[in-house]
């Protein structure tokens, strides 16, 4: 389970209160549901659909083995999808928030949850991530990250066009 739901958070470029209850285990569908903003497990949304569908905000997570396609009927439920990165080597994630924005068209919240570092925020952005919810206290030195690099060589979510185009 992702163990992050701290005080503050990324969105859009600058801190933000973080809003958002992250609940439970991955697989967990028996729990209490408590009002306010929260952030289900895959199972719980597929077993309380029923109950959990109308409320104001309401967020998914997904993890690296749940991808995107679970949800694609479903996206206008939620205000927040996050995508955990269960470890830093797992880069699905990377690939599931490029097919939520392109292919799904989705177009709320798209967070990053799990034990991801500060160096993979540009990467991230790059994909279609607009929010970073990080094991750190030190978020300015996180926001920093995001403007490392002036330019890519590649398209992406971001930037259509690779630079050998936008050059030509």
């Amino acid at each position: 389970m992702p163990d992050i739901s701290p005080a503050e958070i990324i969105r859009d470029g600058q801190r933000v209160p973080n809003r958002h209850i992250l609940l439970g285990e991955r697989d967990a569908v028996d729990i209490e549901i408590p009002d306010g903003p929260l952030i289900v497990p895959l199972a719980l949304w597929q077993a309380r659909q029923a109950e959990l569908r109308g409320r104001a905000d309401l967020g998914v997570w997904l993890d690296s083995d749940q991808p995107p396609a679970a949800i694609a009927a479903d996206l206008e439920a939620f205000t927040v999808i996050a995508i955990n990165f269960p470890v830093f080597t797992d880069g699905r994630g990377f690939s599931y928030a490029r097919a939520l924005r392109k292919r799904h068209h989705y177009k709320g919240e798209l967070r990053a949850i799990g034990p991801f570092i500060r160096d993979q925020l540009f990467y991230m952005h790059r994909c279609g991530f607009n929010a970073y919810a990080l094991a750190t206290d030190d978020l300015d030195s996180a926001l920093q990250s995001l403007e490392v690099f002036s330019d890519a060589y590649q398209a992406s979510y971001d930037r259509a066009e690779p630079l050998f185009r936008r050059r030509g």
